[in-house]
């Protein structure tokens, strides 16, 4: 087996040459102990909680071993700038930390591996680096998947002094974020990258500092000899510098430099910073399966925390007995506050466990003020403008979202020039120009990480995502990031947003999978996401209004417009139903609680209930009338929220009949109607249940999709056969 490194830096210390009267001056020699201190309470960090989970105590063991020269890139920033930290980033918190008064950085991340209530960012949920009062915003480990919202906070940053929103940091700071090289190759990654030499391109300003700790192994695999350089370099517009943990005295001012110069340019940069990777990936890691002890104990040679030591011997700062003294005083630190915090508290209810993913706030409607309506509208209100289809009801509701919250942004792909490709953000950029509405590029994973960065700035993020088959790509970006931001920050940390997405089957003349996708599943499967349906231009501004105030709650909201009723005026030919009168936004009335959870219905029919959503209300209502000219008589019932689920409402509402209907324009398989029926059964419902849904399958060009979509004669046939 090899030495352990700690066994090797006590050894090396213990036995270092002393440097006689030569001397190597450095520029800071008490920035330089700084450094080294922080770069010794992580490394002991480490240690200590590998032992703590010996004793069955922690439970995270991911460590920074090797990585702690990432302390110097704390050291070059402010401790207001935003940092989204690698998790390997232990050397910068505890540098980061030293810049802030009263910070308890050791118990932090002791708490935070202990799993412990009292770790001051998750609350016991997950061992993140985070601290509010740091700046330090909790990541998720998923690999490069917060680059993009990095680069959302970053550009974000860049526009809001020409914006009404104050961010919760100074103006002139600089977003930090900090990856690994395995990371670098990853789509996430590639895309933020991208973006920002996008953005660079056109001269944007873009504040960000990408960091790149290239340790040569993602867990076992080696990143191939010069790489990771070519890879980095590669990217137009963003300054690379590289830089390597083995010469601290460089690294320091490598890294002030390359911030400085992000700072005065608002210009996008790569720190390529050559680490090394001790200990395995985690505790669970055996490298000595994929690495020859002499591999690793090579390896020993690039030690920052030795490296740091030899700079301040051979500046005649510390003799080699001071280093080990210092070094085994970090020691005696953490291991005394890891023996006192072990046995810690930990979460054991679920409800607590959950409480941040979908805590309430209470709400406040933000409605413009007359003046500002009658600018938004040329002269013009809706309300006064006749009856409307459910695109152009959406549009209305846009624009007054627009007028009522100058902290609003709609952006995606197309929204901005044209309009939209179906026209429901048409006019919007000319009411409010070119800074709020804009289009972007064609990348849904940039699209989203805009929303998470820009949400932390204090925008209130409106994307559209063209197409839901164009979602798929990209939902990790709500799932893990998003929807998450809470659940890790114990609720101090959120990204409200309203994502529209244009989606589901029947579009005519335009039609094959990709623009008439019917699957949801992925996005009712994250928990605290709410995901809205509009059907009718009556209900559609209202459901939208209460999604904007959900996320002035920090809510993560899906707003799913279906294609094909966007532009239908008729139920029946020729008889406007499926238009109607725009209501001018009001305060919600507080007695009237949240529009979250509530139903509509549509008949009084007693013999069926129809529960159904989408395309399925107008499906379901011309089905309705034709049963009832053969005497049967149906009650329709729009969920308008799949999730969470209506379930009082439901219930409620069902209770009142013997058979109820589930119509479902998703897949028979992982389909909204495997839920209802499933909330029904568990609420105790006694009468009969039914389903019917489209098939399993993909949506094929032309009429060959109406074999495996639901249909009005589907439905028909169902019900007769029930109610029979």
């Amino acid at each position: 087996m090899p030495e352990s490194i700690d066994d090797h830096v006590v050894r090396r210390l213990r036995t270092w040459p002393e440097r006689g009267d030569a001397r190597v001056p450095v520029p800071d020699p008490e920035a330089l102990l700084a450094y080294f201190d922080a770069q010794l309470q992580s490394r002991h960090l480490d240690l200590a909680i590998r032992w703590l989970q010996a004793q069955g105590e922690a439970f995270y063991t991911i460590g920074s071993a090797g990585h702690e020269s990432n302390a110097a890139v704390a050291m070059a920033l402010r401790p207001t700038d935003p940092a989204l930290l690698h998790y390997r980033s232990g050397g910068f918190y505890a540098a980061r930390a030293a810049q802030v008064s009263g910070s308890t950085a050791i118990d932090d991340v002791l708490n935070g591996a202990l799993a412990s209530t009292s770790d001051p960012i998750s609350g016991g949920r997950h061992k993140v680096f985070g601290h509010p009062g740091l700046n330090v915003i909790p990541q998720t480990s998923t690999i490069g998947s917060h680059l993009p919202r990095a680069f959302g906070l970053a550009f974000a940053m860049g526009r809001a002094p020409r914006s009404a929103v104050v961010p919760p940091w100074p103006l002139d700071s600089v977003v930090v974020c900090s990856f690994g090289d395995a990371s670098a190759n990853h789509s996430t990654a590639v895309g933020a990258l991208n973006a920002s030499a996008y953005c660079a391109h056109q001269g944007a300003p873009l504040p960000i500092l990408y960091v790149c700790e290239d340790n040569g192994i993602g867990i076992s695999t080696r990143s191939p000899a010069g790489w990771v350089e070519r890879a980095l370099t590669s990217w137009p517009g963003l300054q690379y510098a590289a830089a390597d943990g083995t010469r601290p005295v460089e690294l320091l001012a490598t890294a002030a430099r390359l911030v400085d110069r992000v700072r005065a340019e608002r210009r996008p940069a790569i720190l390529h910073l050559r680490t090394v990777r001790f200990m395995g990936h985690a505790g669970s890691d055996a490298e000595i399966a994929y690495r020859s002890t002499r591999e690793i104990e090579d390896d020993y040679a690039r030690d920052p925390v030795l490296a740091t030591a030899g700079a301040l011997i051979d500046a005649g700062v510390l003799t080699g007995d001071e280093a080990f003294a210092r070094y085994e005083d970090a020691r005696a630190r953490v291991m005394q506050r890891a023996k006192a915090l072990a046995g810690a508290r930990r979460l054991h209810e679920a409800a607590v466990i959950a409480e941040p993913i979908t805590a309430r706030r209470s709400r406040q409607d933000v409605v413009a003020d007359p003046a500002r309506r009658q600018a938004t509208f040329a002269g013009r209100l809706p309300e006064d403008d006749g009856p409307m289809t459910l695109a152009q009801s959406i549009n209305a509701a846009l624009k007054d979202a627009l007028a009522a919250h100058p902290e609003a942004l709609v952006f995606g792909e197309d929204v901005g020039r044209k309009g939209g490709v179906y026209g429901v953000t048409r006019g919007l950029r000319k009411a409010h120009g070119a800074a709020r509405v804009f289009d972007t590029l064609l990348d849904e994973q940039t699209i989203l990480g805009t929303a998470l960065g820009s949400a932390l700035a204090g925008f209130l993020p409106i994307p559209e995502i063209q197409y839901l088959a164009y979602l798929h790509n990209a939902e990790d970006q709500l799932r893990g990031e998003a929807a998450t931001l809470r659940f890790f920050s114990a609720g101090q940390y959120e990204n409200g947003m309203v994502v529209r997405v244009a989606g589901l089957a029947y579009q005519k003349g335009f039609g094959g999978h990709f623009h008439n996708d019917n699957s949801v599943a992925v996005l009712r499967d994250i928990p605290g996401l709410v995901l809205a349906v509009p059907s009718h231009p009556d209900s559609a501004p209202q459901l939208l209004r209460e999604c904007l105030a959900l996320a002035g709650e920090g809510r993560v909201c899906v707003y799913l417009e279906p294609i094909a009723l966007y532009h239908q005026r008729d139920l029946q030919d020729g008889d406007a139903a499926w238009t109607a009168g725009y209501a001018a936004p009001a305060p919600w009335p507080a007695e009237a609680g949240s529009e979250l959870g509530r139903v509509r219905t549509h008949g009084d029919g007693r013999d069926v209930l129809l529960v159904t959503f989408g395309n399925g209300v107008r499906m379901s209502l011309r089905a309705a009338a034709q049963l009832a000219e053969g005497g049967i008589g149906c009650t329709v019932l729009d969920l308008q929220w799949l999730s969470p689920l209506p379930h009082e409402e439901l219930l409620r509402t069902a209770a009142g009949f013997e058979r109820v209907v589930v119509v479902d324009e998703t897949r028979q398989s992982g389909g909204v109607s495997e839920s209802v029926i499933t909330a029904l059964v568990d609420g105790g419902h006694t009468g009969r249940l039914v389903r019917v849904t489209s098939a399993d399958s993909f949506i094929p060009l032309g009429p060959a999709a109406d074999h495996v979509l639901l249909s009005e004669e589907l439905i028909t046939e169902v019900v007769r056969r029930i109610a029979g």
